[in-house]
This record gives C-alpha cells, sequence and structure tokens, in this order.
C-alpha cells in the first residue's frame, strides 16, 4: 500500500482538488526530464517540469505477486528537450520514468505512483508512443546458461576467443537511410558481414550498433545494407567497426571461423523429436553424433 503524506491526503479528501501529474524521465546517460498536464511549470524533486509538452499517459495497472506491470506514455515531439534523432539513436531506451501525483497549488504536496523502464518505442507521423513496464521484468531475464544446440558467446568475446575478425571502415557515400558505400573493408569471401554487427565510433551516432542485413560489391568499394531503423544523421566520412556475421551454428563457427574447439553450444544434443522418437527400425539410431 502506498503511504499518501498527510497534507496531500487531506487535499484529496476535500470537494475541490488541484492536482495533476508529472513525469520525470532519467536517462542512462544522467540527462533529466519533467512533463506535466498542468498549464504551467512546476518543480518537482527539484525538477522543473515542462506544461503542455504533448505527454500524455495510459492506464496504468498494479497487480500483486512478481507480475509485469505495463502502461504506456504518448507524446508529440513538440518539446525542444526531445528530438527525432534522440529517439532514433536509443537515447531513451531503458530510462526509468517516474509517474507524480501533484497538487499544483504547493507542490510540496506530491506522491510518486510509480517508476518504470522505458521499453519499446514506435514512432509514426511526429508522435511517439513508449511503452514502460515494472521493475519485475528483470525477473524475466535469464540467469545462467541455456542448454541449446546454439552458441551463447558473442562473436570475439573471451568465451568465443575468435580474434582478428573486426574491421574498420569509413562512410564514403550515403545511398539512403539504411545504405551506405564504405571503404578500408576487406572482407575475405561475399557474404562475410551478413548479419554483421556494426558500431559507429565517430559521428553524432558514436557507440550506436546496428546489424548489417547483407554486404554487396560497389564499384571498387563495399556497400552495406542496415537491418535496424536508419541512422537520419549519418554523414560522409562517419567511422565504424565491423564485426562478421554469426548465425551461432555449429556449421558455420567450424567453415567460417574455424573455432569448433571455442564453440560454446550443444550440437550434440538431441531434440525433442528424437528423444521422444519410438526405435522402430525406421528411425536413425546408430549413435553418430547428429551434428558432424
Amino acid at each position: 500500500m502506498t503511504a499518501i503524506p498527510p497534507a496531500l491526503e487531506s487535499h484529496l479528501a476535500g470537494e475541490v482538488t488541484t492536482h495533476c501529474f508529472c513525469w520525470i524521465i532519467r536517462r542512462k546517460d544522467g540527462v533529466v526530464y519533467g512533463f506535466t498536464d498542468h498549464d504551467r511549470t512546476l518543480l518537482v524533486s527539484g525538477i522543473a517540469c515542462e506544461p503542455q509538452t504533448g505527454l500524455s499517459a495510459s492506464e496504468a495497472t498494479n497487480s500483486l505477486g512478481l507480475g509485469v506491470d505495463s502502461a504506456e506514455i504518448e507524446g508529440a515531439l513538440s518539446s525542444a528537450s526531445i528530438s527525432d534523432s534522440d529517439i532514433e539513436r536509443g537515447a531513451f531506451d531503458a530510462a526509468t520514468v517516474e509517474t507524480w501525483l501533484v497538487n499544483w497549488v504547493s507542490p510540496d504536496q506530491l506522491i510518486l505512483l510509480r517508476s518504470a523502464r522505458i521499453g519499446a518505442i514506435t514512432r509514426s507521423g511526429g508522435k511517439f508512443v513508449a511503452e514502460t513496464k515494472s521493475s519485475s521484468v528483470d525477473l524475466d531475464k535469464v540467469s545462467g546458461r541455456r542448454m541449446t544446440r546454439h552458441c551463447d558467446a558473442q562473436l570475439g568475446d573471451n568465451r568465443c576467443c575468435y580474434a582478428g575478425g573486426n574491421q574498420a571502415g569509413t562512410v564514403t557515400t550515403i545511398i539512403s537511410d539504411r545504405q551506405i558505400v564504405v571503404s578500408g573493408l576487406q572482407p575475405p569471401s561475399a557474404d562475410w558481414f551478413d548479419n554483421g554487427t556494426l558500431t559507429w565510433t565517430s559521428g553524432t551516432s558514436a557507440g550506436r550498433t546496428n546489424v548489417v542485413l547483407n554486404q554487396a560489391p560497389y564499384g571498387n568499394a563495399i556497400r552495406l545494407s542496415l537491418r535496424d531503423a536508419q541512422i537520419p544523421d549519418i554523414k560522409v566520412g562517419d567511422q565504424f567497426s565491423l564485426l562478421p556475421g554469426c548465425d551461432k551454428s555449429f556449421a558455420q563457427c567450424k567453415a567460417k571461423f574455424a573455432n569448433s574447439v571455442n564453440f560454446r553450444g550443444f550440437p550434440h544434443l538431441p531434440g525433442n523429436d528424437a528423444a521422444y522418437n519410438y526405435a522402430d527400425g525406421k528411425g536413425n539410431f546408430d549413435g553418430k553424433p547428429l551434428v558432424p
């Protein structure tokens, strides 16, 4: 049960109330924003909450137990502090959203209703909708390892042990917001960087990652198609590092990277069909590994 401060409780029990909602968004990089549905700026917990910024919230649910509570906040990109490029580059991913009930006549009378984290963000026509989830979502994360046929290591990390796959490149031509021409790459094969991870090392998108859908020759250079959301601020001369693509399979680890000795999956693990199949003479029960 949420304990309501006595002054605010007395106010809410009156016949006429002067309360509003305020939202405080705390990004992972330390940047803090404040918004309110009131018509003037309110100071809440030391944060100036902007009025009438086009931010509104959906119905929020609170449940007992360990269920994940969820809600949505919707807003227009009308606030000078929120830009389309910030949302695009993931600046608000996993940010904390605090919802406050405030008496706008006496802003010191307030109560924190809920604190949640931003999940998926969708945009359309100059508006955005951010899904918020309670801290119970952390209980859904995998702790430890899973017994799967595919590798659970990341290409090039200490468990994978594959070295030398990272290459540096530079943008030379921008075809579209999802296709770029680059220089500096020397792929050993025509599909070497397919599904690879591109990390920007300079420019306004520095630190952001994208997945490369595929590579293709473009004159004497290489054209990369990006699978993730477009990057509106990309410029000629921006630099990046690029890892080759890995589908986590034992076959590719062996053939493409010659790294089967460090494979971190269980390729010989039989599936449900094999484990529960009848030994009726029709199946393959010779004891050989399922994956060579």
